[in-house]
């Protein structure tokens, strides 16, 4: 047991390091811009950990990339990318009140999102999220996400799986991946994280209303 333990919390320290790997690592920075067109939908994107504002994976018609400190995956980095994703779809909304919000995020990124609508759904409307490899999901279909057995070190808000999403529609995916099901087995990390998700990353490919889930290739509903 407490070698699987320690498996388990050497994976949460590695967190959605192997998109840096694939892109290679960048130096982080501030979001570019602040507030866009109102016309269409409104797509803001976050990357995970070794990512910046542009270089992030994300592709599509997005609007805008989100930057914070994203070198070490913890409750801080999580915290800062939920204040800085809060300030930039808030300023947006001030400036296009009527303008429908998509959001999206990978790993880490998709726990910066997951938080922000957990707490953030009883005041903004008109919006949706996308969250792939997401470390808090919560089952079923399987497993929680791979931060829960190393809460305690990560920390707030980035520890812990619930599904507190309100109204809000959140299309969460996951593949054979360990960060985001645990139940995958730590031998499907960082491959199955980095190589999993292909398509995912194209924003358009995501309707601006999707609830539901992908998990290991199968479709479910809430």
């Amino acid at each position: 047991m407490r070698a699987r333990r320690t498996a388990a919390m050497a994976a949460g320290f590695l967190l959605t390091v192997g998109l840096s790997a694939v892109q290679g690592a960048n130096a982080q920075g501030a979001s570019a811009k602040t507030t866009a067109a109102c016309e269409g939908t409104y797509t803001i994107v976050v990357g995970g950990t070794g990512s910046s504002w542009n270089n992030d994976g994300f592709y599509g018609n997005i609007q805008q990339h989100v930057g914070y400190p994203t070198q070490i995956p913890n409750g801080a980095s999580a915290r800062a990318g939920v204040n800085e994703l809060n300030r930039l779809v808030r300023d947006q909304r001030a400036a296009c009140p009527w303008q429908h919000v998509k959001m999206g995020g990978y790993s880490l990124g998709a726990a910066v999102v997951h938080t922000w609508v957990t707490e953030n759904w009883q005041t903004f409307d008109n919006v949706n999220a996308v969250l792939i490899a997401d470390p808090k999901r919560q089952g079923p279909p399987g497993a929680n996400g791979g931060s829960v057995p190393f809460g305690g070190i990560v920390g707030a808000p980035l520890a812990g799986a619930d599904r507190f999403f309100g109204n809000v529609p959140v299309k969460t995916i996951c593949h054979w991946d360990y960060v985001c099901d645990e139940s995958a087995g730590i031998w499907t990390y960082p491959n199955n994280h980095v190589r999993n998700y292909p398509e995912d990353f194209n924003m358009d490919h995501h309707n601006d209303s999707a609830s539901e889930q992908w998990y290991n290739g199968a479709w479910y509903a809430w």
